[in-house]
């Protein structure tokens, strides 16, 4: 057959391609998306994962999943089996770039990276449209700097989701060896005088979920470097009678151990969803 032969389907052959085609749509397990912000003032790309048989156009539970300090969108699929972990939990796993040294805050510089307008303007409304994504089944999380991040992004709004979590989360922008080296170069010199870095940290934001009844679920190792963060985030939670599960488990400051995390936020994220038993 040469390059002008052509074939003709027969009516049967041709009536189940069009019963196929009528058919909702599977969408791909896995979909990047670039969105051009002009609160970046650079591109951002976005890794997304879409459980076994999720059809384009329906509604199913949504996780943004944040990566940490020097990483990037493909972080946590290069580290966890996230396709898995989709498929097994059936949510959709939204995974954007934080960029190297973020912290998920607006830049002090106007020319910087303005990360939580960007979420707030561009990122969030563009997977609610794109994927049917509604606040009772939307949930965020993340590890060290994306802990820190999807605390303050869910005390931003908590009315865009159902519940937020922190994995070995910097809770506190004051208390890191990075103050000085990294996050002064987002937020400002680090000295007495620059508030931001007291207003910024979601330890000392978190009195702003005081009248919420949305739980929180705060993870660390207690052999991680930063545990101390996510025991004084716990404490203020529990004095100022904030809904939060603590959980304290062997694990250091590395991927072992926020494998395990992310199973383990999954799974109490999908007992709230449910309605399930949560010990209260």
């Amino acid at each position: 057959m040469n390059q002008h032969s052509f074939f003709r389907l027969s009516p049967r052959l041709a009536s189940l391609l069009g019963l196929v085609a009528a058919l909702p749509l599977i969408a791909r397990a896995q979909e990047r998306i670039v969105l051009s912000s002009p609160y970046l003032h650079t591109n951002d790309t976005v890794l997304i994962f879409t459980p076994k048989g999720y059809k384009s156009g329906t509604t199913s539970p949504t996780l943004f999943l944040l990566h940490g300090w020097s990483g990037d969108y493909s972080n946590w699929s290069t580290k966890v089996p996230l396709q898995e972990v989709s498929d097994k939990f059936g949510f959709v796993i939204v995974c954007p770039d934080g960029f190297y040294n973020s912290w998920y805050v607006n830049s002090s510089d106007p020319q910087g990276m303005q990360w939580r307008q960007f979420f707030d303007l561009e990122l969030y409304p563009t997977i609610r449209e794109r994927y049917r994504t509604v606040p009772d089944s939307c949930f965020i999380t993340g590890l060290s700097m994306g802990g820190h991040g999807a605390l303050n992004i869910f005390i931003d709004d908590p009315s865009r989701f159902r519940s937020a979590g922190s994995m070995s989360g910097v809770t506190d922008l004051r208390q890191t060896t990075l103050s000085n080296s990294e996050v002064s170069k987002v937020l400002g010199e680090y000295n007495v005088e620059n508030k931001r870095f007291y207003i910024e940290s979601a330890i000392n934001r978190v009195e702003k979920l005081r009248k919420s009844e949305k739980l929180l679920v705060i993870s660390c190792g207690y052999d991680d470097v930063f545990c101390g963060h996510s025991e004084e985030f716990a404490q203020k939670c529990r004095k100022m009678k904030i809904p939060h599960v603590f959980l304290l488990t062997p694990g250091k400051h590395s991927w072992t151990y926020w494998e395990f995390a992310l199973d383990l936020h999954l799974t109490l994220f999908s007992k709230i969803l449910k309605g399930e038993n949560m010990g209260y």
